[in-house]
Formats: C-alpha cells, structure tokens, sequence
C-alpha cells in the first residue's frame, strides 16, 4: 500500500475514533467543539509521528486534559506509530516516562477543576498510562525492531545467494582453466613434435620413396587439424589463442568450402548480410566450428552428395549446411562432435538442430549477433543470474510469529480497553423514568449514584449538568446539576 494512503488511513482511523465521544461520551461529558478540538489534535499528530516520533509521543499529553477516554483513545495509535520508528530502546522508554509523568500532570489539572477525589485521578492515571501509553509503547517498540531485522536478513540473502553463485562460477572456472593446462602441456607438446616429424619424413619420402609422398602428407595436415581442434577446445575452455582472430569470417568460411571443393566435394556457399570481422569473437568461432564440422560429416558419410553452405548475416547469424542423398551407405558416427557443437552454441545463447531431412543431412545453428552473456575470461559457462532474494513476508515468518505477536500481545489490551468502553457508552442507559428523578434529592444524591445507573447524561448549556431523556415521554428532558463536589445542587424537568 501506497505510504500516503496508508497514512491517510491513519489519520481518518484517529480523527474518527475521537469523534465517538460526541455520540457516546465515555467519562464526564465535555463540550463538543472540545471533542472535535481533540480529533483534529489527534488526526495532526498521525503524520507527524512519520517524521517526528518524539515530538509526537510528548505532544499527546494535552489530550489527556479533555478527560474523556474515548476522546483521547486515539493517543493509542500515535504512540504506536510513534514507537515503531524510535530505534533507541533507552531514549523511547525515556520518552515514555516523561509523557507518562506529563499525562499525569494534565490529568490532575482536569481533575483539580472537576473536583475529583484523590482515588479517582490515582485509577485514571494509571489506567490511561498503563492502556493507552506504555502497551502501545511496547508493541510499537517491537514491531519496529523488527523492520531492521528484515533488512538485514534480506541482505544477507541476497549476499549469501551471490556467493554460492560466484562460489559455483568460481569452481567451474578453475576446473576447465586446469584441464586445458592439463591438455595444453601434455598434448599440444606432442602434436608439435608430431608435425615436426612429420614435416621431416615428407621431405626424406620425396626423395627416396615418393611412392609414399601422399601418406606422409596426409599424416601432416591430419596432426596439423588435431593441433587446430586443440586450439579450438582450450578457447571453449577459456584459454585465449591467437589462432582464432580470423575464424567465423566470410574469408574463412570461403577457405573451409574451398578446401572441401579441392577434397571432391561438389559444394557452395551462400552468404547473405555484413562479414562478420567485426562481429564477437564467440560468435565467429561457432560459425567456423558449425561449417568445419558439417562439411567434415560430409567427407566421412556423403562425399559424394551436392552439398550448400549457407550463412544469413542480420540481426542474428544464420549457418545451415546441407546435403543431398548420397550413393554411399551412410556409416554410424558417435554424434560427439555434433553434441560439441550444441555446447557451444547453448553457451553463447543460439538454438542448434542437426537431422536427417529428403534422404540427406542437415545442420543448422541459429546465434545471437550480440551475445548478452559476457566473453569469459577465466569463468567459463554460462552462469545464471542470483535468484532475487526472498520477500520479507516469507523470511521473516519466524519474526512475525516473534515480535510481530508479541507486539500485537501488547497493543490488543489497549484496544480491546477501547471497544469495551465504546460498547459500554453505546449501550449505556441516558434515560430516567419520573420517578427515578424524583428519588434523587438535592444536596444529598451525589453524582456516582446517578451515574452507576443511569452513565452520563448529554452535557447540558450549564456547567456540571447533565440532561437524561424521560423514559415514555420523547418532549421532555431531566436535568441533573452538580457542584465540584459531585453532589446534586439542582433538578429540573426541560421541554426538549
């Protein structure tokens, strides 16, 4: 809910329940424009325990002269709100002792000119300070507690699920970082030293066996194609060549077909869009990889099949290879370079399908121009954002079923104080029967037996007096009048 509103709410909640006594006077009756004087009091204060809880929770005390419990029922909800944003424990129950000891001087100020008895403003003070001061007082004390607990745990969530995703990126990271060392240091060695042999036994088979001039080459460019496989697994791994710079580019994607034409291949390339050298090295090397292995599969399974290659360069890269029926029997393949293939594609974000389609093959891979997951350096994979931390409504349940009940423990006396009184002085009787008013005798009755019976009358134009309606008859009123000692000094019966 909107804070305004929520405020707003308050603010009419307050006003309201002040506004009761008019109807339903709860303790000696008082003058209207008082009550209403009250209420707007009241209503004022809501917003400013928002901004100043201390000055608020001092500024109920005049309230309290009014004398009218359903009049200053609403300090009850100041206090709470009030409460609720004083952080200090030491400085709010400080705050509460003065306002305690300031509600008791008002008190005794109404009470000195009302005439009461010393028992009477001892039980109201302690009633008012004890139901509609420190109960208040303590649930908003610890419903407040309770928001910085929230956020602190909701922090801490929030930290605790970043950190299990790093962790997590972290471990994966240094996994593939030492397996390429691993396979760097033991194999790109020996292919080395392989291509070095090999490059050595051609030049010794040219001139002594030419016979096997063909072999020896194709034992070079097969060690050679292993060394640029190794490159191309240590940079999905995340180890960076320097071989890649011009992979995935039209050139390069011209090379491969023509190698494969060369080879026998009866295939051709459609390219349509910008060249992609400028475009992120990901997704050149996906496109190399992509076109490299589908023509491979077509020298080992279809070498005789027309084949295309087709590139579509726009706001995603669109690679497809394929190719026809082939006279050949198609042989079994393990499909892990096409599952490496689908790797690398999911890694960077594109959608990747190879199957059979017409009695042929066909590969195609679907990339983003621009890539969102970041060029890994050192973390590998894709790692999925934190999920967002957990609403305090489902975190804080063990809070709610702490503070939250025991600051509802607290404030439910105070209000549950409140509704009784206002159903007592709803129901209470304001009516008298003539000869009820004819027992009552003056300088003799005093006003607790009247009130025991029939509860206070509505405030009458005099001081002190106190009119009751005459049971049977609707035009005529009694009125009571009694001095600062509570004791009956007139009677008379009024037309209404």
């Amino acid at each position: 809910m909107n804070v305004r509103v929520r405020d707003g709410l308050w603010t009419a909640v307050a006003f309201l329940l002040a506004l009761v006594a008019l109807l339903a006077p709860l303790g000696r009756p008082v003058q209207w424009w008082l009550v209403v004087a009250s209420a707007v009091w009241a209503a004022a204060l809501v917003p400013i325990s928002a901004r100043w809880p201390r000055w608020a929770i001092l500024l109920t005390t005049p309230l309290h002269a009014v004398n009218n419990l359903l009049a200053i029922a609403p300090t009850s909800l100041v206090i709470f709100r009030s409460a609720r944003s004083v952080r200090s424990q030491p400085q709010l129950w400080a705050l509460v002792g003065a306002t305690a000891v300031l509600q008791a001087a008002f008190g005794a100020l109404h009470a000195w000119r009302a005439g009461d008895s010393l028992f009477e403003y001892l039980l109201g003070t302690a009633f008012t300070v004890v139901f509609l001061l420190v109960f208040p007082a303590v649930a908003g004390a610890l419903v407040g507690r309770r928001k910085p607990l929230t956020q602190v745990l909701m922090e801490r969530n929030d930290y605790l699920e970043h950190t299990r995703v790093l962790t997590a990126s972290t471990a994966r990271s240094d996994t593939r970082a030492h397996i390429a060392s691993e396979m760097h240091d033991m194999l790109s060695h020996r292919l080395r030293q392989l291509t070095a042999h090999a490059d050595a036994l051609e030049q010794s088979a040219a001139e002594h066996a030419p016979e096997l001039r063909e072999q020896v080459e194709l034992i070079r460019k097969t060690s050679a194609v292993a060394m640029d496989e190794l490159r191309e697994i240590l940079g999905v791994l995340g180890t960076s060549t320097d071989a890649d710079e011009d992979a995935g580019t039209r050139a390069d994607v011209e090379r491969l077909v023509a190698a494969s034409a060369a080879a026998g291949v009866s295939v051709a390339l459609d390219w349509s869009g910008p060249d992609l050298a400028d475009a992120d090295a990901r997704v050149r090397r996906a496109v190399h990889r992509v076109v490299r292995e589908a023509l491979t599969n077509v020298h080992k399974h279809a070498p005789s099949a027309r084949t295309r290659v087709s590139v579509q360069v726009g706001e995603r890269v669109r690679v497809e290879v394929v190719n026809g029926p082939s006279g050949e029997p198609r042989g079994g393949g393990t499909r892990r370079g096409l599952i490496g293939l689908e790797e690398r594609v999911a890694l960077i974000g594109g959608s990747f399908g190879a199957g059979p389609v017409h009695g042929g093959f066909r590969v195609t891979a679907d990339l983003p121009a621009h890539p969102v997951v970041q060029e890994e350096s050192g973390a590998a994979g894709a790692v999925a954002e934190a999920p967002p931390p957990i609403t305090a409504e489902v975190l804080t349940v063990p809070r709610v079923i702490g503070s939250g009940c025991l600051g509802t423990l607290a404030v439910v006396p105070a209000l549950g104080t409140v509704l009784v009184l206002l159903i007592v002085a709803l129901f209470s009787r304001t009516e008298m029967t003539r000869q009820e008013f004819d027992a009552f005798q003056v300088s003799v009755t005093q006003e607790d037996d009247v009130t025991e019976t029939h509860g206070f009358g509505v405030p009458s134009d005099n001081t002190g007096c106190y009119r009751y309606h005459v049971r049977d008859d609707a035009s005529r009123d009694f009125e009571l009048c009694f001095d600062r000692k509570a004791v009956l000094i007139t009677k008379r019966e009024l037309a209404r």
